[in-house]
């Protein structure tokens, strides 16, 4: 449960985010790689550029108003559809001469346009910015012959939005990209702004912010050839016939670095580009209605939400190997679900904030996973760590098995040592002799079944009980028994030579095995489990080492039948025991076979 808060508290940081905007620029960049979609200009959109070549030529800017007013004549009379200079005339010229020649082609040619300027304050009302006032051309104009130029740079200084059209209390305003591109669209998708300030592509209803504003998708790059570009300098001397441009909508605009207009756009973060080539780029967009919003920020903040939990609760039923699968696998769907959304239904999904959502879980899910695991692993390590090898500890770890209470059925080897003669020794020693002589035994036994992989079940006072077959499954376990016994056997002998020198008095083992089916698991409570064998295979067991004598191994028929290929082993008269109503076979073991 602690996880799941955890997951939302970080889920909620990330939508915080996202609603707060922190990371915009890394969105905006992230998001741009949809929305630009290079692709063919309409041929009928032609640029005249006032480029460096134009300014050599001609002379420094600005240019006498006469210049563009008689090349504006000049296309105007060959055909061109319509004529607008990316020129704001805000004053009248100092020669009078040049205002009436621009003022000639304004009243000879319905199809010539001028720009307007809205200038906007710095404080907001109902976060929009407040119109100060309409900056209108010198020369008078019919209202339906002027565009607004305004563009709106985001934070991060990139242009991806323009406003369809700007109203006050006595202006409405379209923009000039609007103007124009309505020359080349067909009745049925020309952009109209409704007296209730809604925006139609035909029959098509816009979705627009409060500004009116649309994101625009762009064509092209900044500096390439895709739209017909040509220096005003080879139209003045007749390098190319104004004729070229029947039939097509000019834009005249500055395109010179020198004339410093020129705006980062969402293809490129290094290279801008020149207004005029923006203002073309937008008609193409309003052409081919590629024009899109950004996703409210309740459907944002719902993809988070949803996208969080489902990555979340699949990464944590898998392993943490697989969760990075998990992870690329949710990066990759969102990432093509975000394009197709777009493309359907020109709608932007937000993208940096979800993909952090992915990869913040799948950090979780692995951290805590890990931590699950090191948990688990203290707990084995609890539970079997005074009992197995390591080996055996390292085994049940890998095997990923949850230990829990309760027992299965299984094919085992039980082992019983007890120390015989201890208890007359322990009256005549002192206590802390008693302790020593019993540790080294113990210690003798513990090397001895670790050494074949066995598990000590318990110490019961000079006893050991033992078990082998469980947890781990072990093919041989009989004779992995029968070889921990005789190494006892074996390194009893030093062991009572030793205590003989340094005590005068010694000990030795009687060891009873016996294998068959047996419950084994954990036994106790959920605070406190002991593992170990319950059944008549371990009663028997038991049975044989308390009847045998000091140094001696027996074995029951069941272990015999199953290691006599590989040990000497003697056949001893059969036994009562308690519980049994038939005598039961007994064996004592010698040695292995190759070394007897």
């Amino acid at each position: 449960m602690k996880r799941i808060y955890a997951v939302i508290v970080i889920i909620l940081v990330i939508a915080s985010m996202y609603y707060n905007e922190v990371l915009y620029n890394a969105e905006r960049s992230m998001t741009d790689r949809v929305t630009n979609e290079p692709r063919v200009v309409d041929s009928r959109i032609k640029i005249l550029a006032i480029d460096d070549e134009s300014l050599a030529k001609i002379g420094k800017w600005p240019w006498p108003r006469n210049i563009v007013a008689e090349l504006s004549d000049k296309l105007l009379a060959n055909g061109a559809l319509a004529v607008w200079p990316d020129i704001y005339y805000s004053d009248k010229s100092q020669n009078p001469a040049e205002d009436k020649a621009l003022a000639d082609v304004v009243a000879k040619y319905p199809n010539f346009y001028l720009p307007v300027y809205f200038d906007f304050q710095t404080r907001k009302v109902n976060d929009q910015a407040v119109i100060e006032r309409m900056g209108k051309p010198v020369i008078p104009i019919d209202p339906k012959r002027i565009g607004h130029i305004n563009v709106i740079p985001d934070d991060d200084r990139v242009v991806r939005k323009v406003m369809l059209g700007i109203s006050d209390k006595e202006n409405r305003v379209p923009a000039i990209s609007v103007q124009l591109a309505n020359l080349l669209l067909p009745e049925n998708r020309k952009l109209v702004w409704t007296e209730d300030n809604r925006w139609l592509r035909g029959n098509t209803l816009l979705s627009t912010g409060s500004q009116n504003e649309v994101c625009f998708s762009y064509a092209t790059k900044p500096l390439d050839k895709s739209i017909e570009t040509i220096s005003i300098e080879k139209v003045l001397n007749g390098e190319i016939n104004p004729a070229h441009f029947t039939g097509s909508v000019v834009l005249i605009g500055p395109y010179a670095l020198g004339l410093d207009d020129m705006y980062y756009t969402p293809a490129s973060k290094v290279l801008k580009m020149y207004g005029v080539a923006i203002h073309a780029n937008i008609i193409q967009s309003l052409l081919d209605g590629k024009f899109y919003q950004r996703a409210s920020q309740p459907v944002g903040l719902l993809i988070i939400l949803v996208l969080g939990l489902l990555a979340y609760l699949i990464m944590e039923r898998v392993r943490a190997k697989w969760s990075i699968l998990i992870m690329v696998a949710f990066l990759v769907i969102y990432t093509v679900a975000e394009a197709v959304v777009f493309k359907v239904s020109n709608s932007l999904l937000p993208y940096i904030y979800p993909v952090l959502t992915i990869i913040a879980l799948y950090i979780f899910s692995v951290v805590s996973q890990y931590l699950k695991e090191r948990k688990e692993r203290g707990r084995v390590t609890g539970i079997f760590g005074r009992y197995v090898s390591k080996a055996v500890v390292q085994e049940i770890l890998s095997s990923k098995e949850e230990i829990k209470v309760g027992g299965v059925r299984k094919d085992i080897t039980l082992m019983f040592v007890d120390i015989r003669g201890f208890t007359p020794l322990s009256e005549k020693m002192e206590p802390e002799d008693i302790i020593n002589i019993l540790n080294e035994y113990l210690d003798l036994c513990s090397r001895a079944v670790f050494a074949y992989e066995g598990t000590i079940d318990k110490f019961i006072g000079d006893g050991v009980m033992s078990i082998f077959g469980a947890p781990i499954e072990q093919n041989d376990h009989p004779v992995r028994a029968v070889r921990a016994a005789l190494q006892m056997q074996r390194e009893s002998g030093k062991l009572v030579e030793d205590l003989l020198a340094r005590y005068g008095r010694s000990v030795s083992f009687g060891i009873g095995l016996n294998s068959g089916p047996a419950v084994v698991g954990n036994i106790g409570s959920h605070e406190r489990l002991d593992y170990t064998a319950i059944g008549d295979t371990v009663n028997l067991a038991a049975r044989l080492e308390s009847n045998a004598k000091p140094g001696q191994i027996l074995i029951s028929k069941e272990t015999y039948e199953r290691i006599k290929g590989s040990f000497k082993v003697t056949a001893l008269d059969a036994i009562k025991v308690k519980g049994k109503e038939q005598l039961v076979e007994i064996y004592q073991v010698e040695g292995e076979l190759e070394d007897t």
